[in-house]
C-alpha cells in the first residue's frame, strides 16, 4: 500500500468513502504533462475525476483543452474556467438546446461537440443559425470500435465538407476514440494505430484540400495515451487520457508504459461481519464501487491476506481468505477501485487527505445529468 493512503484519523472516517489525494494528483497530471511533451498536446477527459478542483489543478498546469461527454460535464469546465471543452459525445434532442443555452451563458469558452451523421449535423446548424451561435465541430471517426462515428471514407468526407458549408458550424478536426485498443503489449497497442493512422491522414488532406482546415486530432484514451503522445510527426494530435488524474487498479498493472502514474483514489471500507470462518464482509457495495468490471477485479484491497471475491451486493463485499481470523467487525480496510471512472460518479461528495489526514471535502459536481442548463 503507498504510504500516503493510511489515514491517522481513519477511526473518524466514514465508511464507504472516496478518498482522493492531491499531491498525488499533482504528481500525475505532471507525469503527463512531461509524457506528452507539453500541456499544449493535452486534452484530458473531465469524465473521470467529474469536480471542479481538479480541472482547475489542470488548468494551473497549464492544460487548456479539455473534453468532455455531457451537457453537465461541459458547464462544470466552463465555470473551472476552461478556454475550450470538447463535448465528445453526439448533441441530440434537447441537448442541441441546452448547448445553445450554454454558449450563451459562457461566452469565455469555446465549445465543439462530435459529428457522425448528416441529419443531426444539419439539425446543430440549424438551432445555432437560429440561435445566432456557432459551435466547433469534430467529425467522429470509427477506427474500430464501433460505438459512435462513421466510417473512415467517402461519407466522411462528404460529412466534413457538409459541416463545412452549414451556417452556425465550425470545422475543427476528427476524433479518433479507439477505446478497444487495450492490449497490455505497447507494440501492439502501436501497430493497431498505424494500421488506421494513415487512411485517417488520407482523409485530413482531402478535407485539407477542399479548403476546409482539419487543425486536431483527438485522439484515444488511456490505454492508447503513451502512443499517441510519441507520435510527435503527426501534427494537431491531441492526447485524450481521463484516468490518469486517479488511475485506478484496473490499468495500473496492466500497462508497462504508464509507470509514474500512481493511483490517487483509495476507498475506505470497514468490515462489518465475519459470517463463517474464512469469509470476511466488508461495507463496499456496488453502490460505493463501480460493478462493471468483473468480480474478481472490482476492487484490490491493500495489504489484505490472499483472498477471492465471492459476492458483490449493493451494500456488501464478500471474500473468502484464510486470514479471517485477523479481522473483526469495524476494522478499517483500504482498497482500490478496479474502474475509478463510474466509482466516482457513484459519490456526492469525496473526502480529500493531506498529511495523512482528511482535510477537506469536495463535491463531485457534475456526476449529474442537470446543472442549470
Amino acid at each position: 500500500m503507498h504510504p500516503a493512503y493510511a489515514l491517522s484519523d481513519a477511526a473518524t472516517v466514514f465508511s464507504p468513502a472516496l478518498v482522493f489525494f492531491p499531491e498525488l494528483i499533482r504528481q500525475n497530471i505532471a507525469r503527463v504533462i512531461e509524457m506528452a511533451g507539453g500541456p499544449a498536446r493535452l486534452r484530458p477527459h473531465v469524465k473521470t475525476h467529474k469536480t471542479v478542483e481538479i480541472a482547475k489543478m489542470l488548468l494551473d498546469a497549464g492544460v487548456t483543452k479539455h473534453k468532455c461527454a455531457t451537457i453537465a460535464e461541459a458547464e462544470m469546465l466552463a465555470s473551472a474556467g476552461a478556454p475550450d471543452v470538447l463535448i465528445a459525445y453526439p448533441l441530440v434532442g434537447p441537448n442541441i438546446e441546452r448547448a445553445c443555452a450554454l454558449i450563451r451563458k459562457f461566452p469565455g469558452t469555446r465549445f465543439s461537440a462530435l459529428i457522425d451523421d448528416p441529419d443531426m449535423t444539419r439539425a446543430l446548424s440549424s438551432a445555432m443559425k437560429a440561435a445566432g451561435l456557432e459551435i466547433g465541430v469534430v467529425l467522429d471517426l470509427d477506427v474500430g470500435q464501433h460505438r459512435t462515428g462513421i466510417a473512415i471514407g467517402d461519407a466522411a468526407r462528404s460529412l466534413y465538407e457538409l459541416a463545412g458549408s452549414l451556417p452556425g458550424l465550425r470545422p475543427e478536426g476528427f476524433q479518433l476514440y479507439d477505446g478497444h485498443n487495450s492490449q497490455p503489449d505497447r507494440a501492439e497497442r502501436e501497430k493497431a494505430v498505424r494500421e488506421f493512422i494513415q487512411p485517417v491522414l488520407e482523409l485530413r488532406a482531402k478535407a485539407e484540400g477542399k479548403g476546409i482546415p482539419v487543425p486536431r486530432l483527438v485522439c484515444g484514451g488511456t490505454p492508447s495515451f503513451p502512443v499517441y503522445a510519441a507520435m510527435t510527426d503527426v501534427p494537431g494530435i491531441e492526447c485524450s487520457p481521463g484516468t490518469f488524474v486517479l488511475h485506478d487498479a484496473g490499468y495500473g498493472p496492466k500497462y508497462a508504459d504508464l509507470s509514474g502514474i500512481t493511483p490517487a483514489a483509495v476507498l475506505v471500507t470497514r468490515v462489518i461481519s465475519r459470517p463463517t470462518a474464512n469469509r470476511v464482509t466488508l461495507d463496499l457495495g456496488n453502490k460505493a464501487v463501480a460493478a462493471d468490471p468483473v468480480l474478481e477485479k472490482r476492487v484490490t484491497l491493500l495489504d489484505f491476506p490472499e483472498y477471492k471475491t465471492v459476492g458483490h451486493n449493493e451494500e456488501h463485499l464478500i471474500v473468502e481468505t484464510a486470514g479471517a481470523s485477523a479481522y473483526k467487525p469495524g476494522d478499517v480496510v483500504y482498497a482500490l477501485p478496479g474502474h475509478i471512472c463510474p466509482t466516482v460518479a457513484l459519490h456526492n461528495q469525496v473526502l480529500v487527505a493531506e498529511g495523512g489526514k482528511v482535510v477537506s471535502r469536495w463535491d463531485v459536481a457534475s456526476r449529474v445529468r442537470v446543472l442549470t442548463v
